[in-house]
């Protein structure tokens, strides 16, 4: 009769560690990617930074000087002193807000489409919208140009709005799917086993929790619009948006006034961004 093996350790190689014989050790801090994320940051905030820091720089002659002479607070007190400013920077207000509007509104029934059904061309129109985000300004903004010309129509402040609609609702849509890419629909069932129409369903169900998204994409839309320059240059006709406003004073020398509004631009969309940051973590 064969002897019986008692031992707990393994008839090949070592017995394994137990847990309690493992030593601890704590994980080296890797410095590499946190250094290279804060350099990529301060490189993309550099240039505002200098425009904030410039707007309240003592300058001659009414024009931007790249040299520190001071500060002052006389630029944001003759805010509107300066000659169009102020009609370029109400335009350029009224036509992103304009366009962010009529983009979520015509954009949300796309994004829930796409999204959500399945139908003929579904893959076409996600493409165009790829394209539409991915063209080149300069392409988009002649392309425009042509179109306008074909039609004989006036440029100016409708031909803008257009526009801006027009590529705005690229990233509307983008932004939305995102959003309902994370719900199901199981919700908008249940309303509707419950005895709710699809309407009733949308306005109390799906629009709620679409509310986010929708700000955000709000939010993108206005920034896109505000900050276009190529694009409009192309089919403003004699309306002046702030940005071609500012590009106009490049040649002779310009007015310090310029860094004003866009700070006080750059610290309204700050805000909203950590407004909208807020709100969505209460609703979470």
């Amino acid at each position: 009769m064969s002897d019986v093996v008692t031992s707990r350790e393994p008839m090949f190689g070592p017995a394994p560690l137990a847990l309690e014989d493992i030593p601890d050790r704590k994980p080296r801090p890797r410095l590499g990617l946190p250094i290279f994320y804060c350099l990529v940051v301060a490189f993309l905030l550099v240039p505002i930074v200098a425009m904030v820091v410039y707007s309240f720089n003592e300058a001659s002659h009414n024009a931007i000087s790249p040299v520190w002479k001071g500060f002052t607070l006389t630029w944001y007190a003759h805010l509107f002193d300066a000659e169009g400013i102020t009609t370029a920077f109400v335009t350029s207000i009224v036509i992103a807000l304009l366009s962010g509007a009529l983009s979520v509104i015509l954009g949300l029934p796309l994004a829930l489409a796409l999204a959500r059904h399945r139908f003929w061309g579904r893959g076409v129109i996600s493409s165009l919208l790829f394209l539409d985000i991915a063209a080149p300004s300069i392409v988009v903004g002649s392309s425009a140009l042509a179109f306008f010309l074909s039609l004989n129509f006036p440029m100016g402040f409708t031909t803008i709005l257009i526009v801006h609609v027009a590529f705005n609702i690229a990233y509307v849509v983008a932004t939305l799917r995102a959003r309902l890419s994370g719900t199901g629909t199981q919700l908008e069932q249940a309303a509707s086993d419950l005895g709710a129409t699809p309407v009733v369903a949308f306005w109390k169900v799906t629009l709620p929790m679409l509310t986010p998204g929708i700000v955000a994409a709000f939010l993108l839309a206005l920034a896109m619009s505000i900050d276009d320059y190529v694009i409009t240059s192309f089919i403003n006709g004699s309306t002046q948006t702030f940005p071609l406003y500012a590009y106009g004073f490049t040649k002779k020398g310009m007015a310090p006034q310029v860094l004003c509004f866009g700070t006080i631009i750059f610290l309204v969309a700050a805000a909203l961004a950590v407004a909208t940051g807020v709100l969505n973590r209460r609703r979470r």
